[in-house]
């Protein structure tokens, strides 16, 4: 795999509404996980929409992990312009930081939203040139990450194309061992 798409939740979706919130550093250390055994089998990219939530903190893990590993690239590929204009000013210095650090940034629309479709089309374009897709998932819960969770896993289905889920299960092991080995945050 040399191209990975990473989505998942968005902080509101999660209930998590504190930045400092322990479920971060959890979904966090899954991504670094993940990341860290694909750079073991040639990892290249992490491509990402820029969304709040799961698709910004795995870019800060790509960021991180590029102090070590500096072969892995971060692309940012909006689905339309100005998504941040209407967040609050913390979460724009985030995304900004991040824009301004990435190897590759551009949009797929090149203009700004109009309608569901760009989400459609950024889904699509990401399934398309990615080898798989990382996201943090639950049935159980859908939210808007569903419509690529469906479409990945119908390409999976057909294709090699490789879907990782992290779900609440994987989380809560992870949030159990941190916890059992003193790393209570």
């Amino acid at each position: 795999m040399k191209v990975l798409a990473i989505t998942g939740y968005k902080p509101f979706e999660l209930g998590l509404f504190d930045k400092k919130h322990p479920g971060i550093v959890y979904i966090k250390k899954a991504i670094k996980n993940k990341l860290l055994a694909l750079l073991d089998d040639g990892l290249e990219w992490v491509i990402i929409s820029g969304q709040l939530g799961v698709e910004l903190w795995a870019a800060e893990v790509t960021l991180d992990l590029q102090m070590v590993h500096p072969e892995l690239k971060l692309a940012v590929i909006t689905p339309f312009l100005d998504q941040e204009e209407k967040w609050n000013e913390s979460n724009k210095e985030l995304y900004e930081f991040i824009l301004s650090q990435a190897d590759y940034t551009n949009s797929i629309t090149n203009k700004k939203y109009e309608n569901p479709t760009q989400f459609r089309l950024k889904n699509t374009f990401f399934i398309d040139k990615s080898d798989g897709l990382l996201i943090v998932y639950d049935d159980e819960n859908e939210g808007s990450p569903k419509f690529i969770y469906n479409q990945a896993k119908r390409e999976s289905e057909q294709s090699a194309y490789e879907l990782m889920v992290i779900n609440g299960y994987d989380l809560q092991v992870i949030a159990e061992e941190e916890q059992f080995n003193g790393n209570d945050f």
